[in-house]
């Protein structure tokens, strides 16, 4: 009997853990969701010029979103006002199911926030924190294209896209903390099947680690009669 739940996020593909259903038809295996890499997520952060207007908003974005796993519509969505200035504590207010969240931004980020509001206040006004040249929101499609010119200038061989950032801080968070329970809070997920799927990331990691593990190279054990077990 499978006990496993079936986990979803967003993009990807469902990930079916444990057996299928007796009667069905088989499945494909279906993939994992695609996450960057440190040295990707640090290429693609060297993109946007800082000193230029826009490029100061572009690497808030893609900071704010690597670092607190925000979806596209919240991330475009936050107010001035959601932020706590002194502490970074950042209010999620329109969350997935208008569900209201709790997120902390970096002392880093926060002030690289800080700087793009003071910019920002040539614009017309907005409560919004991030809009473009005529103080609008900033549209969904361009956020999309923005990240994918931005990583395909990095060199990054894969087709990135916000979710993907949002898949990387959650892989990353997990695996820094190993607490599903926190991971599932930060995402702002209502059921833990969702984030069940950033565990198994994970495992994938630690067999490839574990199967490669002292195979050549200096920490390889050695075993003097090796050819002899084989034969008994």
């Amino acid at each position: 009997m499978n006990d496993q739940p079936s986990v979803s996020c967003g993009n990807c593909k469902n990930y079916q853990p444990g057996n299928r259903k007796p009667g069905s038809s088989p499945r494909k295996p279906q993939r994992l969701p695609e996450v960057l890499t440190h040295e990707e997520q640090e290429a693609l952060l060297r993109q946007p010029n800082a000193k230029n207007f826009i490029g100061l908003r572009n690497l808030c974005l893609l900071r704010l979103m690597l670092n607190t796993g925000l979806r596209a519509s919240e991330v475009l969505k936050v107010k001035t006002r959601d932020i706590d200035w002194s502490s970074g504590k950042l209010m999620v207010r329109q969350g997935k199911g208008k569900k209201v969240r709790s997120l902390w931004v970096g002392e880093e980020d926060l002030a690289l926030l800080q700087l793009w509001v003071a910019k920002k206040a040539r614009l017309p006004e907005s409560e919004l924190v991030f809009t473009n040249r005529k103080g609008k929101l900033i549209l969904s499609r361009y956020l999309r294209y923005m990240v994918k010119r931005l990583a395909t200038k990095a060199g990054i061989p894969k087709h990135v896209h916000p979710h993907m950032l949002r898949h990387t801080f959650a892989t990353d968070l997990f695996r820094q903390t190993k607490n599903p329970r926190l991971t599932q809070k930060a995402l702002g997920h209502s059921q833990i099947s969702s984030t069940v799927i950033y565990t198994h990331i994970v495992d994938e990691e630690l067999e490839e680690a574990l199967k490669t593990f002292r195979v050549g190279g200096k920490n390889r054990l050695t075993c003097p009669r090796f050819e002899e077990h084989l034969k008994c």
